[in-house]
C-alpha cells in the first residue's frame, strides 16, 4: 500500500513555478500537476537527499491550490460536522491539512522515477469525475488508480479522494477518524493529527 499512496501525491500537487494550470479540465489538471511535481523533485533531489524536510515545502507550495482539504475534511467528519462548533471544525481542518502535507511529504520519498500513464480526456457530465491513472514500475504489476475530483461553483476542479484497488482513501479515513471522534472527541483527534503532522519526514521503503 505504501507505493499506492505515492501515486496520490503525484496528483494532489501543482507547481508554483510552472505555467498556469488549467483547473477547468480535470484530465489536463491531473497530467499537468504530475509532470510539474516530478520535474521539481528531480530538480531538487540533492536538497531533498540532504534534508527530507524540504519535501514539506514542495508539498506546501504544490498541494494547497489543488486539494480541497475543507471538503475532504467535512466528509471525514460526516455526522459530527454539525455536532461540533465552527471553531472546532476550523481547528480540525487546519490540523487535517497539516497532516495531509506531512503524509504526502513522507510518501514522496518513495519516488524513484516510475512511469505514469494517464487516461485520455473525455467529456465530463456532472460535478464529479474519476480520472484513471496507470503506474508502471519495473518488476511489479501495473497499478490502477482513480482520482476523484469535484467541480465548484466557479467551474474549477479540485481533488478530494483516491480509489486504489477498490479502496477509497477518504472512506478509510472516515472510518478511522469518526471512530476516534466518537470515543475521544474532536479536540483530542485534532491534537493527534497535529502530533502526527509534526513528526520528522523520513525516507520510506517500497
Amino acid at each position: 500500500m505504501k507505493f499506492l499512496f505515492l501515486v496520490v501525491s503525484l496528483f494532489f500537487s501543482a507547481s508554483a513555478f510552472s505555467v498556469e494550470i488549467d483547473n477547468k479540465d480535470p484530465f489536463k489538471l491531473v497530467q499537468t500537476v504530475a509532470k510539474d511535481l516530478f520535474e521539481r523533485i528531480a530538480r531538487e533531489q540533492e536538497i531533498i537527499k540532504n534534508d527530507p524536510e524540504h519535501l514539506r515545502v514542495v508539498v506546501e507550495e504544490q498541494l494547497a491550490p489543488y486539494i480541497n482539504h475543507v471538503y475532504a475534511g467535512s466528509m471525514v467528519l460526516g455526522p459530527y460536522y454539525r455536532k461540533v462548533s465552527e471553531e472546532e471544525r476550523e481547528l480540525f481542518f487546519t490540523a487535517f491539512r497539516k497532516y495531509l502535507i506531512a503524509t504526502y511529504a513522507g510518501i514522496l520519498t518513495l519516488y524513484k522515477d516510475q512511469k505514469v500513464v494517464f487516461e485520455p480526456s473525455s467529456e465530463v457530465e456532472g460535478k464529479r469525475v474519476q480520472v484513471k491513472v496507470r503506474v508502471l514500475d519495473d518488476g511489479r504489476p501495473d497499478i490502477n488508480i482513480g482520482f476523484i475530483l469535484r467541480k465548484n461553483r466557479s467551474d474549477e476542479w479540485s481533488a478530494y479522494d483516491m480509489v486504489a484497488e477498490g479502496i477509497s482513501v477518504l472512506t478509510s479515513k472516515q472510518k478511522e477518524l469518526q471512530g476516534q471522534i466518537r470515543q475521544q472527541g474532536i479536540a483530542s483527534v485534532t491534537e493527534i493529527l497535529l502530533e502526527k503532522a509534526a513528526k520528522p519526514i523520513v525516507e520510506k521503503e517500497l
